[in-house]
């Protein structure tokens, strides 16, 4: 009865809704507090209060057809025209209400824009790791995805492997930083130079090639870390957004596309987006969450970094005294720590039975790596740092400082 495109995707589900089902059965049978599900990005910092402020002022407020109707496809035009200020405001930009679309999610909002670009048979590059569900996305419009490999000694991307990778049938490039699953940020110098690669390209093949800023954790930086804002470095980009994480908001679905006026033919792109919204089936973002976005951003709503930050030192410091690797993650909300052996997915099955649940780095494009997502408790990492301490013990991982 499925189709022939969805059968391997049901055989291949994401091994990370996997685990996170897998983390539901344990706590059934051994009790929430006995099992450490690190496996799914859910922030577990609760909306900031401006959130339900919002909801309800909106509710008593505003008219209800206003609230809960119809209106253009690309969103309402007061929101976008006060996202577009906040954006101008803090990155120097000047756009406008025609330059935002609102979409349902981050996710959505890269299948539009892919939909609005891509034609059968395309390339769109990617740097491995990367988030699973590209490779999907892309398949939607029967492109072809290509994978950067990873540069696994400080997850910049390598950028000479990026030069030979592109060809004339290269129609976009998908980045995403703060990165899921590495929490690297890429440099100024990193964005320079690829920006750099992406323009010679052009000149060479005599196409626009769109460079595709997968941003939900753009609010996500730790330590006084400046996330680069790319529209700054090369025309040709379109920037996805999504309030999922900065807003703790991942069931409301609501984020935005950024389409900037220097974009090749982008008052086309713009309105084919529009309507790419609308046939997807998502018509419009969710009516009520976008008055919510507009006053939120007003009150100056903002992440509450300070318990990331807190659960990122615990688990890193943590971590590296029970011998494991990895590098400290300067966003985002995840260490991608070194397996002990080659086969990541057997060291995933030795750590589920100590009830630690993490994804393995080939889910990702890059074996030999896990993910472990912080945005749990704090009561939790502490709980399972003896299973970790014990999984270290198992592959002879010494206690000693300095050993990783």
């Amino acid at each position: 009865m499925i189709s022939k495109k969805m059968k391997p995707l049901v055989e291949n589900n994401s091994v990370i809704r996997v685990m996170f089902e897998e983390g539901k059965r344990l706590a059934d049978i051994y009790g929430a507090e006995n099992v450490y599900d690190f496996s799914l990005g859910n922030p577990n910092v609760p909306a900031p209060p401006e959130v339900e402020e919002s909801i309800l002022e909106i509710l008593r407020e505003e008219e209800s057809v206003f609230v809960h109707g119809y209106m253009s496809n690309a969103g309402y035009e007061d929101v976008r025209e006060t996202i577009a200020h906040s954006l101008n405001r803090r990155f120097g930009t000047a756009f406008g209400a025609g330059n935002i679309l609102m979409t349902v999610g981050a996710a959505s909002g890269l299948n539009v824009i892919l939909k609005t670009i891509l034609d059968p048979g395309e390339e769109v590059a990617v740097f491995a790791p990367y988030f699973v569900e590209y490779g999907n996305y892309v398949g939607n419009y029967e492109g072809k995805l290509v994978v950067v490999p990873p540069n696994t000694v400080d997850f910049q991307p390598d950028l000479e492997e990026f030069a030979r990778k592109l060809t004339p049938r290269t129609k976009a490039v998908i980045i995403n930083t703060p990165n899921n699953p590495t929490g690297v940020v890429y440099s100024d110098k990193t964005l320079k130079k690829l920006a750099e690669i992406l323009k010679e390209k052009e000149e060479e093949y005599g196409n626009a090639i769109v460079l595709i800023s997968d941003e939900p954790y753009r609010e996500l930086a730790y330590d006084g870390v400046e996330v680069p804002y790319v529209t700054r470095y090369y025309r040709d980009t379109v920037v996805c957004y999504s309030y999922s994480k900065s807003l703790s908001l991942p069931g409301e679905r609501i984020g935005y596309l950024v389409i900037p006026d220097e974009l090749q033919d982008s008052r086309d792109v713009f309105a084919a987006a529009a309507i790419a919204n609308r046939v997807l089936g998502s018509v419009n973002a969710p009516s009520l969450m976008q008055r919510v976005i507009k006053r939120c951003i007003e009150k100056g709503a903002s992440v509450n970094l300070e318990v990331y930050c807190r659960n990122r030192n615990r688990l890193y410091e943590g971590l590296k005294e029970c011998g494991f690797s990895c590098i400290r993650p300067e966003g985002a909300f995840y260490l991608f720590v070194k397996s002990p052996v080659e086969d990541e997915k057997e060291f995933c099955s030795r750590a589920a039975a100590h009830h630690l649940l993490l994804v393995p780095g080939s889910s990702f494009a890059c074996p030999g790596y896990v993910r472990i997502a912080y945005c749990v408790s704090y009561g939790q990492i502490e709980r399972a740092m003896p299973a970790f301490r014990a999984l270290a013990q198992e592959y002879g991982l010494g206690m000693a400082e300095g050993k990783a």
